[in-house]
């Protein structure tokens, strides 16, 4: 499903915002469980006890702030496991969720670990990811924070170069005025500042106009630094290997000097942004408010965990299914993982792990992270009735995205109500003889159903085009009661 930002929502309390904090930190607001839910309806049909279970996590983290300093650190977040079939919404739940609080966010495959190459000890990077969005996040809402005021230097060093270069230029070869007039140092210094107020004032006026923006201006440019720190804290996989050793050999070559540039007032206009924002920014309370919050408010994401449960179920101590199980353990129970911007503790991340389990049960994960997991949740498969209320109600509804769509090139298309019944019909019944894939089926049924107006949609600007269930039906129904047909395309 499409990202949409969640809308604002009443809370209870001084909730508190990036700006209001002296660290400049997104701190959870106290939203209440049912607060929490509300919202979550308005992008997923159904699966209330997950929603509630995710609801509760969140709302408890919330309580443990407001708890004493000595007991704060006792209370440990209670994970989740979400089991149920593909595409009902378990990923959806957990990324919508995080944005509801704006916590950082990553998902990771369990089954990735499972690679061949695969050296247990990587599973830190979910970690290692998790700051990284953290730190993009602050960074980001920094950069909306500073923009006005970088605006504003920007353009006052603009005119005040271009000043200085129509200045100079009118100056003989011994610095004096182009013209020779000769007189008093007192009466040519203030010659020459009224000329620079002139000169100021009509540039401004043209700079505000863009009048300029093809102009050429030379430029000091700072060479842009890559991270010299050497990464000694601990076992790092191939790829940050090969980036750690990288910055290492930076850290030991030669800084390149300050550049003497020519470039248009435009780009000019870019490179002066970056330096400001870059000068207005504090990056080391960025990075302390950022791994604060991933220890803090971080959510995990751990999808097909089930796939890590070897089909005899027996345990092992090898890098395999069981192998991944036991290196995850650690990070889930609590622990102090190592990155470049110095130890991050795990103790209270919320991890929210989920899989099908249509072969396995979460008894046959090993015993000691199973007790990390302690709220269980099913989510239930979807009806017909599920697939037609995802086809109408959710703000970012598939048919809606669709009709944005084209509407973009001028075609209003409108789906019937009998129309979205009958796809929501068919991909149950394509569901029940296929592979159960959930409301993943509709992405398929709707595209098979607009591809050919969408495909035409630049010669068809300003058609209304109804798609009634004749027409779903002509596009899809055949296809859609032939099961081998349906395997293949559906």
């Amino acid at each position: 499903m499409a990202e949409t930002q969640p809308r604002a929502i009443a809370v209870h309390g001084p909730a508190r915002s990036v700006g209001d904090s002296p660290d400049d930190a997104s701190v959870m607001e106290n939203l209440t469980p049912a607060e929490i839910v509300a919202e979550l309806d308005r992008y997923i049909i159904g699966q209330e006890d997950a929603k509630r279970a995710v609801a509760v996590a969140l709302r408890n983290r919330y309580r443990r702030q407001l708890l004493p300093e000595e007991l704060r650190g006792e209370v440990v977040p209670k994970n989740i496991l979400m089991m149920g079939p593909t595409g009902v919404g378990k990923t959806e739940i957990a990324r919508r969720v995080a944005k509801i609080v704006d916590a950082p966010f990553v998902k990771v495959e369990a089954t990735r670990f499972t690679e061949v190459g695969f050296v247990g000890r990587d599973v830190e990077s979910i970690v290692r990811d998790l700051v990284e969005v953290s730190i993009d996040m602050l960074y980001t809402r920094r950069l909306e924070q500073v923009k006005d005021e970088a605006d504003v230097a920007v353009r006052q060093r603009l005119i005040d170069l271009l000043t200085d270069q129509v200045v100079s230029q009118g100056r003989g070869p011994n610095g004096s005025a182009a013209s020779g007039t000769v007189g008093s140092s007192r009466r040519a210094a203030a010659a020459e500042e009224r000329r620079r107020e002139r000169e100021h004032d009509r540039l401004a006026a043209l700079l505000n106009e863009e009048a300029l923006e093809e102009e050429t201006i030379e430029l000091d440019i700072d060479p842009q630094y890559a991270d010299s720190g050497r990464d000694d804290f601990g076992p790092l996989s191939p790829d940050e290997l090969y980036g750690s050793f990288q910055d290492f050999l930076e850290g030991y070559a030669p800084s390149p000097r300050r550049a003497r540039r020519r470039v248009t007032v435009r780009e000019a206009r870019r490179i002066l942004a970056q330096q400001e924002q870059d000068r207005l920014i504090d990056w080391d309370r960025v990075i302390e408010t950022a791994v604060r919050r991933v220890e803090d408010a971080g959510v995990v994401f751990i999808d097909e965990i089930d796939k890590t449960i070897n089909a005899d179920g027996e345990y092992a101590a090898e890098v395999s299914g069981e192998g991944v199980q036991r290196d995850l353990l650690p990070i889930v129970e609590g622990s102090v993982v190592m990155t470049r911007y110095g130890p991050v503790k795990t103790d209270h991340v919320l991890f929210i792990a989920a899989g099908s389990f249509h072969n396995t049960r979460p008894a046959d994960l090993i015993p000691e992270l199973q007790g990390r997991f302690p709220i269980r949740v099913e989510l239930q498969s979807l009806s017909e009735e599920d697939l037609y209320a995802i086809l109408t109600e959710p703000q970012n509804a598939l048919t809606k995205q669709s009709v944005a769509m084209l509407a973009t090139e001028g075609v209003e298309l409108v789906f019937q109500d009998e129309a979205l019944r009958e796809m929501a019909h068919l991909a149950t019944a394509v569901n029940a003889t296929t592979e159960d894939i959930g409301a993943r089926r509709l992405h398929t049924i709707i595209e098979r159903v607009i591809e050919d107006i969408s495909f035409e949609a630049p010669d068809r600007k300003g058609e209304q085009i109804q798609i009634d269930a004749a027409f779903v039906i002509d596009r899809i129904g055949d296809v859609a009661a032939d099961e081998d047909l349906s395997t293949y395309i559906l």
